[in-house]
């Protein structure tokens, strides 16, 4: 993840330490789903422990695994489990013996900076955390006990809770040997979840669709600050890499993590300070949530942070599986989250299952729910890693709604699980179903008292039921809210998901910041805030005037909650909450009603709601009643999941016989998006070795597609794309062999350029002497600059060290969008000698660039697109002309009446003096032989060029197109 930062935290006294401790097991209760094994079971699975190296140079850690194998010896399909955040390996071990004593290879391990691992808290970077479990995988396709679909590729699946389940969804994205996933209350995007806003258009149609502000979002600074204070505290083993080292005698302390801290005399003071404020965080996240908590504002650098670690931007990637498991009482990862990731999931034609349960967290499950939940997670892996059982196909249930309250730590409620068919809105299927429901209230001031104090209490982190379990009401400041009511309801409505309502809001700044909820009251006044759940509002723009305010589209959070006959839906909008920054200065809001009569205050609030068969109390009644319909798919799935199988080991097997003849082609290549814009079009070519190819063709051609589907960054439509023979998807492991620089630098501005190129190879896990530094450094050609931070770079250096970037490791196939952007006439003419150079090796170049001089200089060979089609391809000479017009300079103008004589004594070939000087048309003679025939006639040449130049010839394919 990317976290964001607070307030500089001093260590804890032993006070504090003994709150932290018991705000961990809050933390880590809701994601540990499974129960505990039969003793039996257990007793023969048998471990072995290791200590697996991942990563490279300063970035290498050593991380603590447990590998639990199953009593038969297998070989087995493997899973990998992941814990929580604040946790270690130790958290899923019941888990681990669990899955391993239904024939499992399963594998846990502490992530870096947690247990007995070492390393810093990346929060799930994809260069770090997720690297590492590509490293676990590797390790798992070694050992014979593991089944493998392939050389180096075991039969693998993730599951893991919260942290655990970026994990899983992550992992999935960049690494294509994941099979199955199980991803429980996680993300899908940090920025979104720790700085929320659901104002605007929701992005689906599905019922929990939860929109985000751009650029835009409150901070939600009591759940950060918890996630960071767990995570902050220094460990011995971070102290120590500073300088103590772990074997210091005397002084010694007990820390936070019950490790023990050395004596920090001896420390240069500077590390003390940022370990004790960073604890076992990575540089760039501390900052980050150091700016988050000091100003409360979402900045670009802290967005960039957290955006590296959600998986909302590669959800596409995803071809596993995915059963998403989310929880209704959480505050911290709602049901948007999960809503987002089964879209996303969803939409690349993935399998998608989603299962909602009474939890999260803010509250544990019950122990119905707990082993429910686990036998869900176990029956994805049965038929999706080995084929086995029921086909739990791509479905929705959720928790039977009810107006029940919640106790203190402990989710209550029915004991019904609602089954249907399908997730509502999910792609292919059915919209969700919403009622309207009737609001009236007149327009309201609304008051932001100076700093947000006193501020309104509704929900705790990780204690999310706290208020119902003290009477169900919440604390609302008298003032600082606007109420809209609905009339008692007639009959009961059950809600599922997000609700939708329209306000109207003005604000003296055009800015304002505002909590919405919907409260559950009852007929004698009582109320319930259903979960404790907030939607925090980040409106811009807004109208001065209260006469005139500006319509805002509000999403609700998403709750599972039935409002029974006589009750009253009351949609509360109030200025401050104490979970949440808040503005420091005192201000009025209009609040009203939009989307009706504002004169009259009236609107409807949409309710979505979803049909499903419920299903009786879990438990071994309910296995009878699902005994028959197993047994008999039993079968079918054993022989589905054997045809998948050998379909899938063929899909990885093959190869195309000519593919170390052909780094690149392109068959039949097609990108359409949903909206109908079709960006390339059945587009086919082939590159070979050692061609220099330029891509070219005008805005909106449809190049920079072209170059991210095959870089394996979006998926084509329709056709293949193949580097060197194998498909070219996300996460392919070809894609190994490729360098690239597209759209933007991507470099670390606060690092030097140096450093940039050293990290960047590290994150491959790749070894150091396999970079070929020197050669890249010498490409970048900026001398002691690159030492010095990039944020001090000009365009040009940012883009050479870039390029350089892309050079590591010398790729077979390297791909480059607009290299000389920023460089001057002489960088750019060595970066032509530097790519003919290394094509020269047998290596492949492409270049898509808007200076068509320089891909005349640079390139062997040409594809020419517009509007996402192919329009022509060959040679720069072929697509210049092989014979049309020549400009020809002779080093004797004497001779000039002589050469045309020449000329024209060829067949075809007319010649004459033109204000350029002599010009021959050859009409579709040899230029070839038209020059060999004046050097026999013994004319000096000095030059003998096409006339029409590849810029002529670009105008003239894309005017014809």
């Amino acid at each position: 993840m990317r976290p964001l930062r607070g307030l500089v935290r001093p260590r804890p006294r032993s006070g504090a330490r003994v709150t932290s401790a018991a705000l961990v097991p809050l933390l880590l209760a809701p994601v540990l789903l499974f129960l505990a094994p039969a003793a039996s079971a257990a007793e023969d699975v048998r471990t072995e422990e290791a200590r697996v190296s991942s990563g490279s140079g300063a970035d290498e850690v050593e991380l603590d695994t447990t590998l639990y194998l199953p009593p038969d010896g297998g070989p087995a399909p493997a899973v990998v489990l992941a814990h929580g955040f604040g946790g270690s390996k130790q958290s899923v071990a019941a888990d681990a013996e669990d899955l391993a004593a239904r024939g499992y290879v399963v594998l846990t391990y502490s992530a870096r900076g947690f247990g007995e691992s070492t390393g810093q808290i990346g929060l799930n970077d994809p260069r770090y955390e997720i690297a590492d479990l590509s490293t676990l995988i590797d390790l798992l396709a070694e050992r014979d006990d593991v089944e493998l679909d392939a050389d180096g590729d075991p039969r693998v699946g993730v599951a893991g809770g919260s942290y655990g389940g970026g994990v899983a969804l992550l992992g999935a994205a960049y690494d294509d040997r994941v099979d199955a996933i199980a991803p429980q209350i996680t993300w899908n995007s940090l920025t979104a979840a720790l700085f929320p806003s659901q104002t605007g258009t929701p992005d689906g149609e599905t019922i929990a669709s939860t929109p985000q502000t751009p650029d835009a979002g409150v901070y939600k600074r009591l759940w950060a600050g918890l996630l960071f204070g767990v995570g902050s505290a220094p460990t011995g083993g971070l102290i120590g890499g500073l300088g103590g080292g772990d074997d210091d005698e005397g002084g010694a302390a007990p820390s936070a993590a019950g490790q023990a801290l050395p004596d920090l005399s001896s420390l240069d003071p500077a590390a003390v300070e940022e370990a004790l404020t960073c604890g076992r965080f990575r540089a760039d996240i501390c900052a980050a949530y150091q700016t988050a908590g000091s100003t409360g504002t979402l900045t670009p650098e802290i967005a960039a942070v957290l955006d590296r670690s959600s998986p909302a931007a590669v959800l596409d990637r995803i071809e596993a599986p995915t059963l998403l498991i989310q929880g209704t009482q959480d505050s911290l990862f709602g049901l948007g989250q999960a809503d987002a990731n089964a879209r996303g999931i969803a939409a690349n034609g993935t399998p998608v299952k989603v299962a909602w349960y009474e939890g999260g967290h803010d509250g544990s499950a019950s122990d119905r729910v707990t082993e429910d939940l686990r036998e869900q997670v176990a029956g994805w892996f049965d038929f999706h890693l080995r084929g086995e059982g029921a086909d739990p196909g791509t479905g929705f249930e959720y928790p039977a709604p009810t107006g029940l309250g919640s106790g203190l730590g402990q989710v209550q409620g029915g004991s019904q699980t609602v089954v249907a068919d399908a997730y509502p809105g999910l792609e292919g299927g059915e919209p969700a179903d919403r009622r309207d429901v009737p609001l009236t209230g007149p327009t309201q001031p609304v008051v932001t008292p100076p700093g947000g104090t006193p501020g309104a209490l509704t929900t705790v982190p990780g204690l999310g039921a706290l208020t119902s379990a003290l009477g169900g009401s919440t604390l609302e400041i008298p003032g600082q809210f606007a109420a809209f009511e609905s009339e008692p309801l007639d009959a009961a409505v059950e809600v599922v998901g997000a609700p939708t309502v329209q306000l109207a809001v003005a604000a003296p700044g055009g800015t304002a910041t505002l909590f919405a909820k919907l409260y559950d009251v009852g007929p004698g006044g009582a109320t319930t805030l259903p979960a404790g759940l907030v939607a925090p509002l980040a409106l811009t723009g807004l109208s001065a005037d209260p006469t005139r305010p500006t319509p805002v589209e509000v999403t609700l959070p998403g709750i599972v909650h039935r409002f029974e006959a006589g009750h009253t839906m009351r949609v509360v909008v109030s200025s401050t909450d104490q979970g949440f920054a808040l503005p420091a200065e005192s201000t009025v809001y209009s609040v009203a009603l939009g989307g009706g009569d504002l004169a009259a205050g009236s609107a409807t609030l949409a309710v979505p709601q979803v049909d499903g068969a419920t299903q009786a109390d879990t438990g071994s009644s309910r296995w009878w009643v699902l005994l028959a319909a197993v047994a008999a798919l039993g079968l079918l799935g054993w022989v589905l999941a054997l045809l998948w199988g050998r379909r899938r080991r063929r899909q990885v097997s093959h190869v195309e016989p000519d593919g170390e003849d052909v780094p690149l082609r392109f068959e039949g290549v097609t990108k359409a998006y949903k909206d109908g814009f079709v960006a390339v079009r059945d587009l086919s070519f082939e590159v070979r070795r050692g061609q220099v190819l330029g891509l070219l063709g005008p805005n909106g051609a449809g190049k920079t597609t072209s170059l991210r589907m095959l870089m394996g960054l979006i998926r084509p439509t329709e056709g293949r794309i193949s580097i060197f023979g194998h498909a070219a998807g996300p996460g392919a492991p070809v894609l190994s062999r490729l360098g690239s620089f597209v759209e933007g630098t991507g470099l670390q501005p606060h690092l030097s350029g140096r450093d940039n190129l050293r990290l960047y190879w590290a994150a491959t896990g790749r070894p150091a002497e396999d970079a070929h530094m020197d050669e890249a450094i010498e490409v970048a050609g900026l001398g002691a600059a690159l030492d010095r931070p990039v944020r001090r770079y000009s365009q040009g250096m940012r883009q050479r060290v870039a390029i350089a970037q892309a050079m590591l490791g010398l790729p077979d196939l390297l791909v480059l969008d607009e290299p000389t952007n920023g460089l001057d006439p002489p960088q750019i003419h060595a970066m032509r000698d530097v790519l003919r150079s290394y094509a020269a090796t047998g290596r492949t170049v492409i270049v898509s660039s808007h200076l068509l001089s320089e891909i005349e200089q640079t390139c062997s060979h040409v594809v020419v697109m517009a509007k996402g089609q192919k329009i022509a391809q060959g040679t720069v000479e072929e697509i210049v002309g092989a014979g049309g017009a020549v400009l020809v300079g002779l080093a004797d103008e004497a001779e000039t009446d002589r050469a045309i004589a020449v000329l024209e004594g060829l067949p075809g070939v007319s010649a004459g003096r033109t204000d350029d000087g002599l010009v021959a048309d050859l009409d579709g003679y040899s230029r070839a032989a038209a020059l060999q025939a004046l050097v026999a006639a013994g004319i000096d040449v000095d030059e003998f060029t096409p006339r029409r130049r590849l810029e002529d010839a670009f105008l003239a394919l894309v005017g014809e197109s």
